[in-house]
C-alpha cells in the first residue's frame, strides 16, 4: 500500500481511483487540467479534528474555524455549514462569500492585515461578523468607519496579538515573532507591549471587546509542538492580565497551522495532544469563556483535492528527461514555485506501480524556469496521453491559481455532489 492511499486515494488494478472514480475517466469526461475534491475526506478530517477537543469544558464550545483562503469551493462552504464550522475570513469578498454560502455572521470573524476604511466599512454592513484588530493603528480606522455607516449598536472586536514565538513550515509562512527565520520583520498582529492598552482604546471608543487571538504560522509538524504549547502559556497568561484589566473575554483563539502529511517523511502534528493541552490550560485557567477557537487552515482540505494532468510527450535533454504536461504550476498548484519547501507527491494514474521506474521533472507549460511540478521524481515512465495527479491540491491551488501566460484556470468537480 503506498503512504498516500486513503479513503479518497485508492489503487485498483495499478490505477489510480478518486472514491470509486477512475482518475483516468474524469479526465476524459471533463478534460484535463482538472481539480477533484471529496466531500468525504474533508468531513472526516474535519470529525477528527472535533472529536480532539472532547470532552471541551463544561459550558464552553469549542469553534473550528475554517480558513476560507484555502479553498472557497461553494460545495465545500455547504458541507462545512452543515458539520457545524465557523469561518475565518481575511477580506470583506471572504465575509460577503461565506455569508452567501449561508454561514451566520455570529459564526464569521473578519482578520485582516493592511485594512482600509473602506474595507472596514464592507464587513460592517454585517453586524454579527466579529472584527479582530491586527494593529492599533486600524482602531482609528475602524472608528471612521463606524462614524460614516452610522453604526449604532456595539461592534464586536477581538485582538490580534504577537506573542513573540513564530513557527511555519517556511519562513513565508511564519506569522508571529519579531522576525522571520529568512530576517523578514513579522508584519502580523499587536505586540505584547501593547495589548492592553489597545484593549483600553478600543474600550474608550465603547467597542465591544470579546476575544483574544494569535497565530503563529502555517504548516506545523511535529517538531512544532514544543513551540505550540508555549504559546497556548502565554496566551492563558496574557487573558488572565486582561481580566484583571477588567476585560471579560468570551473566547480565546489559538489560531492554527496544523500541516497535513505532504510526503512520506513528514511527521504529522500531534493534534490530539495539543487539543488536550489546551482543554486542560482552558480548565483550569477560570477565565469565564464562552468558547474556544482553532482556525486548522489547510489541515482540512489540502488532502481532499488532487490535480489531474495529461502527459503530452516525453522531452529528453542533456540527460534530463521531461514529463511535459498540459499545465503550470502558477495557474493550477503555485505552492511549489512560491515555496521552496513546498512537495505534492506526483503519481501516474495511469500506472501507480511497477515497471522500471526512471527519474523524471513534471514540467509545465509556463514561460518560467521555476514552472516544475516536481523534480526529479521516481515514477513509471509515462507515456504521452497518460495522467499524472498532482496530490494535495484541495489547499491554496485553485485560490492560488492565475491568468499567467494568459491560460485558463481549470475546473472544479466535487465528489459526492456528481
Amino acid at each position: 500500500m503506498n503512504w498516500w492511499e486513503n479513503e479518497f486515494l485508492q489503487v485498483k488494478q495499478n490505477k489510480l481511483y478518486l472514491e470509486n472514480f477512475s482518475a483516468e475517466q474524469l479526465a476524459r469526461k471533463y478534460g484535463t487540467p482538472l481539480y477533484v475534491y471529496s466531500l468525504k475526506k474533508v468531513a472526516t478530517n474535519y470529525r477528527y479534528l472535533r472529536q480532539a477537543f472532547e470532552p471541551a469544558p463544561t459550558g464552553i464550545e469549542v469553534k473550528i474555524a475554517y480558513a476560507l483562503k484555502a479553498n472557497s469551493h461553494p460545495g465545500l462552504l455547504k458541507m462545512l455549514i452543515k458539520e457545524g464550522a465557523a469561518i475565518d475570513a481575511v477580506s470583506p469578498a471572504e465575509v460577503e462569500k461565506a455569508i452567501q454560502a449561508g454561514f451566520p455572521e455570529d459564526r464569521i470573524m473578519f482578520t485582516g492585515t493592511s485594512i482600509s476604511q473602506e474595507d472596514f466599512e464592507r464587513v460592517l454592513a454585517h453586524p454579527g461578523v466579529t472584527i479582530n484588530i491586527d494593529a492599533y493603528e486600524q482602531i482609528e480606522l475602524l472608528q471612521a468607519a463606524r462614524k460614516r455607516c452610522q453604526i449604532k449598536n456595539p461592534v464586536r472586536v477581538s485582538v490580534r496579538w504577537n506573542p513573540g514565538l513564530g513557527r511555519g513550515f517556511s519562513s513565508k509562512t511564519v506569522t508571529a515573532g519579531e522576525r522571520s527565520s529568512d530576517g523578514t520583520p513579522i508584519k502580523f498582529g499587536i505586540e505584547d507591549s501593547r495589548v492592553i492598552e489597545t484593549f483600553e482604546k478600543l474600550r474608550s471608543l465603547k467597542f465591544l471587546t470579546v476575544g483574544l487571538h494569535q497565530h503563529l504560522g502555517s504548516g506545523w509538524s511535529e517538531e512544532d509542538f514544543p513551540v505550540a504549547v508555549k504559546a497556548v502559556d502565554r496566551m492563558i497568561k496574557k487573558a488572565r492580565q486582561l481580566k484583571m484589566a477588567g476585560f471579560n473575554l468570551e473566547f480565546l483563539d489559538f489560531g492554527g497551522g496544523f500541516g497535513p502529511r505532504y510526503s512520506p517523511d513528514q511527521r504529522l502534528f500531534p493534534l490530539k495532544e495539543y487539543a488536550a493541552y489546551i482543554v486542560d490550560r482552558v480548565e483550569n485557567s477560570r477565565l469565564g469563556l464562552n468558547s474556544i477557537i482553532v482556525e486548522p487552515g489547510k489541515y482540512l482540505v489540502a488532502e481532499a483535492g488532487v490535480l489531474l494532468v495529461k502527459v503530452e510527450y516525453l522531452k529528453r535533454s542533456y540527460g534530463n528527461l521531461f514529463a511535459c504536461v498540459n499545465a503550470g504550476t502558477y495557474n493550477t498548484v503555485p505552492r511549489p514555485a512560491i515555496y521552496e519547501e513546498a512537495y505534492h507527491e506526483i503519481v501516474n494514474a495511469s500506472q501507480v506501480n511497477g515497471g522500471k521506474k526512471h527519474r523524471i521533472t513534471v514540467a509545465g507549460h509556463l514561460c518560467e524556469t521555476g514552472d516544475v511540478f516536481g523534480v526529479e521524481r521516481l515514477l513509471p515512465c509515462p507515456e504521452r496521453g497518460q495522467i499524472l495527479a498532482v496530490l494535495m491540491a484541495g489547499a491554496y491551488c485553485r485560490s492560488m491559481a492565475s491568468n499567467f501566460n494568459l491560460r485558463d484556470i481549470p475546473q472544479e468537480i466535487l465528489l459526492g455532489s456528481l
